[in-house]
């Protein structure tokens, strides 16, 4: 059976005054859901970062381990290579056996700078990794605050929203696809989220603007629907209000 004006119309201000107590519920809620979410960003940024800091740590002094046995390694051939000078034959083995000496004390010139420099570098990582791991400490802490706040808010409203949620799917059955479009149109554009709203001291209760008497008049009797010329919210008169408060 097709729907009159005013049943139509009155199914959308119920329809609205139900998606107006979901919207203060979630309002209550704030902007606490994208401080949870903004945080646990921050935390997987840090621990990313950590782990990255670490890793370069690890790496580095795997590098002074290595350099220390490279160090080790020379020093062991300089003395080999200083005995066997001793027994040397002929000038030419003289001169091979130096320039190894030379060699491997240039090697171990070269790690001893290498773990010097590796040393100041695990000291500023260092310096770093602390601070990062601070800093993640303080993250957890702002987490583990906001997310108990946002779980007491949520626990206190969440039986009423889902409520409300299924209140709306059930009152959106009834009306037709067109008007529903509209009005779900309204709501996304519009900052406080309404898209039916009353006559006001003759003005649009949405945007405030004035109303013409033949228009408001046109409203009362409820035989089209219309909209702000300015805003292009839809618009009810108060009478009609109150019959969907009581039914």
């Amino acid at each position: 059976m097709e729907q009159t004006v005013e049943q139509k119309l009155k199914a959308l201000y119920e329809l609205q005054n139900i998606h107006t107590k979901i919207d203060k519920i979630r309002q209550v809620r704030g902007e606490l859901p994208m401080e949870v979410s903004d945080l646990e960003d921050d935390v997987a940024g840090l621990e990313t970062r950590i782990q990255k800091i670490k890793a370069e740590l690890d790496e580095l002094e795997d590098s002074i381990v290595s350099r220390k046995n490279t160090i080790k390694e020379a020093q062991n051939l300089i003395k080999k290579y200083e005995t066997q000078l001793k027994e040397v034959k002929n000038n030419r083995e003289y001169d091979a056996l130096t320039k190894e000496i030379e060699i491997q004390g240039l090697d171990i010139q070269v790690s001893e700078k290498k773990i010097k420099e590796h040393g100041f570098e695990i000291n500023s990582k260092t310096e770093v990794y602390d601070a990062a791991l601070a800093e993640l400490e303080g993250r957890k802490k702002d987490l583990d605050a906001k997310k108990s706040e946002l779980d007491v808010i949520t626990g206190e409203t969440e039986l009423e929203e889902q409520e409300l949620v299924r209140r709306a799917e059930t009152a959106e059955t009834q009306i037709e696809e067109r008007l529903l479009t509209a009005y779900s149109r309204l709501r996304k554009n519009a900052n406080n989220g309404l898209a039916v709203v009353t006559i006001d001291r003759d003005s649009c209760s949405g945007c405030f603007n004035q109303i013409p008497p033949q228009r408001q008049l046109d409203i009362r009797q409820r035989k089209k629907i219309i909209v702000c010329e300015h805003c292009g919210r839809i618009l009810v008169d108060e009478a009609l209000t109150h019959e969907v408060a009581e039914a």
